[in-house]
C-alpha cells in the first residue's frame, strides 16, 4: 500500500502502483528541432486506488504544454456515431443549450448539437441542458473538483456526456503508452460511474465504440434509472480486469515487450538496407519511443499534419517531426504509423507512398505490415 499518494478523486491513501514505466519526458511538450537544452524527465508510474478503483498517475509535475493537433476524420466519424446515438435515445432536448469541456487533442461536438437545435452557450455561468465532455476529464488533475464543476453546469433536467478511452481497452490491446504524462487518470465505465454517483449524478445510458480500441461514452442525470448498456459495460470491463492488480500489473510487462519488438524490427529493416519513417507525432509515441531507445539513428523522422508540430522533435529521444510532404519527398520504404485508427485517412491522403512501393505498419503492439495491392504499388516509377 502507498501511503504517500492520495486519489485524485476521493482523497484516499489506499492504493498501489501498478505498473512504474521509469523516468520519461512529458509526453505533450514537443520541443523545437533546434532547442538544445535537456529535456527534463519524470517518474511514470500508475497508481490505483484500492477505495473508488481510479487508476492514475502517481505523480504528475508537468505542465501541459501541446501543439494543436488535426482532428483525425475516425474521430469526426465517431463523433457524429456518437451525436446520433445519444439522440436516437432520447437523451437530447429538442432544443436548448451546450457547454463543452474540449480537448487538445482537437474534436468537438458542438457543431453536431447546433444542427439539432442545441446552440453553444454564450452566457457564462448559466446552466446549460447539455455538458459535453469528449476526451477532457482525462486531463483534470482533480477529478472531484472537475465533476463537480460539470454538476453545477447542468440544469436539474440536464444531461452530461463523458467519452473516454477506456482502461479496458488499454488492458485487452497492451496499450501501455496511453499512459503518459499530461494525462493524469484512466477511467474505466465501474470507476467513473461510482465517481459519478458521488456527485449526484446517476448513469443512465452507455455506449462503446471502436475508436482507439475502445471508446466508452457515458450519459449521466440527477434523476433516471440505470440502463442494461450500462450494466453490461460495467460487467465487460471488469472481466478484462480494469479492478484486477494482477492484470494491471501486466502493463509493464507489455511496455518492455513491445519496445523489443519496434526496436528490433527497426534495427532488421535498417541491416536490410531499408528507409523506415514514421507518421503521426502522437504523445502516446513519446514514451513508446523513449522507452525503447529509438532515436533518428533507427527513425530518422516522423511527419504530422500538425503545422504547429513541424520543425518541433519529440522530447527526450530528438526525432524530428517533418511534414507529409517531406515524407513522400524522401519515399521511404516503410511507414509505421502510430496512430492505427488513422490508417485507411493517411493511405487515401498519401497514396505517393504505396505508388513508390513503400509500406505502412501499424503497431498492434507489435509491428505489422499492411499489404499492399499489386495494382497500387509502382516501384521505380
Amino acid at each position: 500500500m502507498s501511503t504517500d499518494i492520495r486519489c485524485r478523486f476521493c482523497g484516499s491513501t489506499n492504493g498501489e502502483v501498478v505498473a512504474d514505466l521509469g523516468m520519461q519526458p512529458a509526453c505533450d511538450h514537443f520541443p523545437y528541432a533546434d532547442a538544445a537544452q535537456t529535456d527534463p524527465v519524470y517518474p511514470l508510474r500508475l497508481w490505483v486506488c484500492r477505495r473508488c478503483h481510479l487508476a492514475q498517475l502517481a505523480e504528475d509535475p508537468t505542465e501541459p504544454d501541446e501543439p494543436r493537433g488535426v482532428e483525425p476524420l475516425a474521430l469526426v466519424r465517431q463523433a457524429r456515431q456518437a451525436v446520433a446515438a445519444v439522440h436516437a435515445a432520447g437523451l437530447l432536448p429538442s432544443e436548448g443549450v451546450a457547454l463543452e469541456h474540449g480537448s487538445p487533442h482537437g474534436g468537438s461536438w458542438l457543431g453536431l448539437l447546433d444542427e439539432r437545435g442545441i446552440r453553444p452557450a454564450t452566457d457564462p455561468g448559466r446552466p446549460v441542458d447539455v455538458v459535453v465532455d469528449s476526451f477532457g476529464l482525462m486531463h483534470d488533475a482533480d477529478q472531484n473538483a472537475a465533476l463537480e464543476q460539470r454538476v453545477d453546469e447542468l440544469k436539474p433536467d440536464g444531461v452530461l456526456l463523458v467519452q473516454f478511452h477506456s482502461l479496458a481497452a488499454v488492458l485487452r490491446k497492451r496499450q501501455w503508452n496511453a499512459i503518459r504524462h499530461g494525462h493524469p487518470v484512466y477511467l474505466s465505465t465501474p470507476a467513473l460511474v461510482g465517481m459519478l454517483a458521488r456527485v449526484g449524478l446517476r448513469t443512465v445510458a452507455a455506449w462503446w465504440f471502436d475508436l482507439y480500441g475502445g471508446t466508452v461514452l457515458l450519459a449521466a442525470r440527477r434523476q433516471g434509472s440505470i440502463s442494461p448498456s450500462v450494466r453490461h459495460l460495467i460487467d465487460d470491463e471488469l472481466a478484462a480486469g480494469v479492478e484486477d492488480f494482477g492484470e494491471l500489473r501486466a502493463l509493464a510487462t507489455a511496455a518492455d515487450e513491445t519496445a523489443l519488438a519496434l526496436r528490433g524490427w527497426l534495427a532488421d529493416e535498417q541491416s536490410h538496407g531499408r528507409t523506415v519513417l514514421g507518421y503521426g507525432a502522437a504523445s502516446r509515441a513519446v514514451p513508446l519511443l523513449n522507452h525503447a531507445g529509438i532515436g533518428p539513428d533507427l527513425l530518422p523522422a516522423v511527419a504530422d499534419a500538425s503545422e504547429a508540430k513541424q520543425g518541433r522533435r519529440f522530447p527526450g529521444v530528438g526525432v524530428p517531426i517533418i511534414s507529409p510532404d517531406e515524407l513522400v519527398s524522401l519515399a521511404p520504404d516503410d511507414v509505421v504509423l502510430f496512430v492505427p485508427d488513422m490508417l485507411d485517412e493517411i493511405r487515401a491522403r498519401l497514396p505517393e507512398i504505396e505508388r513508390r512501393g513503400g509500406r505502412w505498419v501499424v503497431l498492434e503492439p507489435a509491428p505489422r505490415v499492411i499489404e499492399t495491392s499489386k495494382k497500387t504499388a509502382t516501384k521505380g516509377s
